[in-house]
């Protein structure tokens, strides 16, 4: 009891007795950083989505969308807030538009490549049925391209969860805050707890999005048909016209 009591002041890696000190505070870190996360995906969601459809109107589009995606996604995180310091001051509003920056080199490829996934014949079909271009867009390209929409926020979210900690900088990095203060002493307890509710958020939202990615998709779960199972289905039918096939049919 005493080495548990104590485990704070040997500065173990793993200590009981902080996680019960510290549960609020570390309750509210997790809290801040879900909601920079879920924030920042959402609107680099909201942002991407039109420059992906600028970016299928044809090359002279596409370059300069997934050029400046790109160029934006390998400026160092430290120089990206120095840059907006000046317009959003030291605000959540500053982490938020530089992970938005940072998601929309993933958004946008992956609903492009959605998009341009979808079927000719499927769009061919919808406009022969009298289709206009927005109607087709929400209900035939969008729902095709779910899956690789989908994928996209994933890999974006997960990214966003690992990135947000350097928001820390300026105290607005929820568990990346309790990790910057923590290297000062080298506080082994809270850097590891910390971390490791990172990695745990990360596991979770893509757990949480396979979910709903699979509810979106149901025609993705359905399965091919075994080898034989034609076969079997025939065997099955012509067993009908036996004896017990006229009974059934009878009944």
């Amino acid at each position: 009891m005493a080495a548990a009591r104590n485990c704070m002041v040997t500065n173990d890696w793993i200590c009981g007795e902080y996680l019960r000190s510290r549960s609020q505070e570390l309750t509210d870190a997790t809290i801040q950083h879900i909601w920079i996360t879920a924030v920042s995906v959402l609107i680099g969601l909201l942002v991407a989505f039109p420059l992906a459809l600028l970016a299928r109107r044809g090359r002279r589009f596409a370059g300069p969308v997934l050029g400046l995606t790109t160029v934006l996604y390998t400026v160092p995180s430290l120089a990206m807030f120095s840059l907006l310091l000046p317009f959003f001051g030291l605000s959540a509003a500053l982490v938020v538009t530089g992970l938005v920056l940072y998601s929309l080199t993933i958004l946008v490829r992956n609903i492009l490549a959605g998009l341009e996934a979808v079927p000719q014949e499927a769009r061919e079909a919808a406009r022969g049925m009298g289709y206009g271009p927005v109607r087709l867009l929400w209900e035939v390209e969008l729902p095709l391209a779910t899956p690789a929409l989908m994928a996209g926020v994933r890999i974006a979210t997960v990214s966003t969860i690992a990135l947000t900690t350097v928001g820390s900088i300026v105290g607005r990095g929820g568990l990346g805050n309790l990790i910057g203060d923590a290297l000062p002493s080298f506080f082994k307890a809270q850097v590891l707890t910390a971390s490791v509710l990172c990695v745990l958020l990360a596991v979770a939202a893509d757990l949480l999005l396979l979910g709903l990615q699979r509810l979106l998709t149901p025609w993705t779960r359905i399965r091919a048909p075994r080898p034989g199972a034609g076969a079997e289905a025939s065997g099955r039918a012509a067993g009908a016209g036996g004896p017990g096939g006229a009974m059934a049919k009878a009944v």
